[in-house]
């Protein structure tokens, strides 16, 4: 029976640990900052009997302050990327494997599907949902991954997101990872600099089994960066309604 078989149950279960895995990845992500949100909901939480919903609300503030899209965009990202999921797997063959990841409205397919022709179908896919501004489709014509690979996947996500946290010259919440069959794929809105830094994390040397660096960066200026930097409660950072 081979590790990418036809049995629901393997593939289910798989992609439960894969969720359990992101989620560890995100918490590592923001770990110095949490440890300090932390610090400050006990301090207020001694000072009031209302200090749960402060505290919930300053930390939500926080993690949308933190990256560089507004809010509003945050959520259409979210979506785009569970309706273009949802329509794939509709339209797509049951052997298809694809990943789909959605930054500032920009559409990145990643994975395996069997002909040119799927290729073909999921981009036009991606393209139809509402608010895509642009689809970079990068999908292999061959066998899905294995579990195995998917599994290292998802460890060198976490071991370059690391290195990002201990980057002193980054702000790593900037940016998005992506790893696919050993690639890995850089999004964010990000300098020319933070660009070039970021990929030379990425290709360090640090991190086994990196076949190639893909750059999908909305690269912004320093000026635009300072404007970002300096209003992190403006309405960049609000919903849109």
């Amino acid at each position: 029976m081979s590790e990418s078989g036809p049995f629901p149950f393997y593939n289910n279960a798989f992609k439960i640990f894969q969720d359990f895995l992101r989620t560890f990845q995100v918490n590592l992500n923001f770990n110095r900052w949490m440890l300090s949100a932390l610090a400050a909901s006990t301090m207020v939480a001694s000072l009031s009997a209302c200090a749960p919903l402060v505290v919930g609300s300053a930390v939500m503030s926080g993690l949308v302050a933190i990256d560089r899209r507004t809010a509003g965009i945050q959520l259409e990202d979210e979506s785009i990327e569970l309706r273009t999921a949802q329509g794939l797997r509709q339209n797509l063959s049951a052997a298809a494997h694809v990943n789909v990841t959605s930054y500032n409205r920009m559409v990145l397919l990643t994975g395996e599907v069997s002909s040119a022709a799927e290729k073909e179908l999921a981009e036009r896919l991606a393209k139809s949902q509402e608010n895509v501004n642009s689809v970079v489709n990068d999908l292999a014509i061959e066998p899905a991954s294995s579990l195995t690979q998917r599994s290292k996947d998802i460890i060198i996500t976490g071991q370059i997101k690391a290195l990002m946290v201990d980057a002193k010259d980054l702000q790593s919440n900037a940016f998005k990872v992506v790893v696919e069959r050993g690639i890995v794929y850089l999004m964010g809105r990000v300098t020319s600099r933070e660009a070039q830094r970021a990929s030379e994390i990425a290709r360090s040397g640090s991190v086994s089994g990196v076949v190639k660096v893909v750059r999908v960066f909305e690269i912004i200026t320093e000026e635009e960066l300072k404007r970002i930097s300096a209003q992190p409660f403006s309405r960049q950072a609000q919903p849109k309604l």
